[in-house]
C-alpha cells in the first residue's frame, strides 16, 4: 500500500549574501526594496480558487477545488510603503470539495488562526502569505488515519505572484512549507514538507466595478 502523505503547503525561501575580503567576512547589504502601493485604499477584497488548488506530498495528491479568503487593504496612508511591501490581514483560507489521488482516503482541510497577505511591488509584483503556527490541518480517514500539520513550530511564509488585471490574480506556485505528520499504518511520519499550487482571482467587494492594485 502507497505511503499517504497529505498537506498543504505554501512557502517562501529567504536568501542572504556574504562577502569575504582578506581576512574580515562582513555581510553583503541587502538590496533595498521598492515602494508599494495597493488601491483602493480601504476596501474589501475576497480571493476565489479559479480552478483547482492541489496539495501534494510524495506520490499522493490532494485535490481541492473550492477556496475562498477575504480581505480588507489597508486605509490610507497604511496602503502605501515607501520602502517595502503593504500588508493586509486575511481570514483563514477555507478549503473544501477535496479528494485524494489514493483510492479510499478521504481528505479535510481545516484552517484556523491570524493569516496575513503582503504585496510587493516590482516585476514580477511578489506576494506572501503568511500562516500562522498550526494554522493548516489536513487530517485524512478511511485507509489511512493521518494528521498533517502545516507550520507546526513557526508562522511559515508562502510565495506567491501578483497580477494585476480585470481581475487580478494571485498565483502559489510549487510553494512550500514546514509541515509534521501524525498517525498510524500508511501515515508518511518522516515527511517535512509539502508543496501547494493554486490560482485566486480577487475581486473588489467594496466596489465591484473597481480592481485591486499594487503599484509603486
Amino acid at each position: 500500500m502507497s505511503r499517504t502523505r497529505t498537506a498543504l503547503a505554501l512557502g517562501l525561501a529567504a536568501a542572504g549574501a556574504l562577502s569575504v575580503a582578506s581576512v574580515t567576512a562582513t555581510a553583503a547589504p541587502s538590496p533595498l526594496a521598492g515602494s508599494t502601493t495597493v488601491t483602493p485604499a480601504g476596501h474589501s477584497f475576497k480571493a476565489a480558487l479559479s480552478g483547482k488548488a492541489t496539495l501534494k506530498a510524495g506520490s499522493v495528491t490532494v485535490t481541492c477545488t473550492v477556496s475562498v479568503s477575504t480581505g480588507t487593504v489597508p486605509a490610507a496612508p497604511g496602503n502605501q510603503n515607501p520602502a517595502g511591501p503593504v500588508s493586509s490581514p486575511i481570514t483563514p483560507p477555507t478549503y473544501s470539495s477535496c479528494t485524494s489521488s489514493i483510492p479510499g482516503v478521504t481528505p479535510t482541510v481545516t484552517t484556523s488562526g491570524s493569516w496575513s497577505v503582503s504585496m510587493q511591488n516590482g516585476s514580477p509584483i511578489t506576494a506572501t502569505m503568511t500562516v500562522p503556527v498550526g494554522g493548516l490541518v489536513v487530517h485524512t480517514t478511511g485507509l489511512a488515519t493521518c494528521t498533517v500539520t502545516a507550520a507546526p513550530t513557526a508562522p511559515a511564509n508562502v510565495g506567491g505572484a501578483w497580477v494585476n488585471g480585470a481581475p487580478p490574480s494571485l498565483t502559489f506556485t510549487n510553494a512550500s512549507v514546514p509541515v509534521t505528520v501524525t498517525g498510524g499504518f500508511g501515515c508518511p511520519t518522516s515527511a517535512t514538507s509539502s508543496v501547494f499550487n493554486a490560482v485566486y482571482k480577487v475581486t473588489d467587494t467594496t466596489d465591484p466595478a473597481q480592481q485591486i492594485t499594487v503599484g509603486p
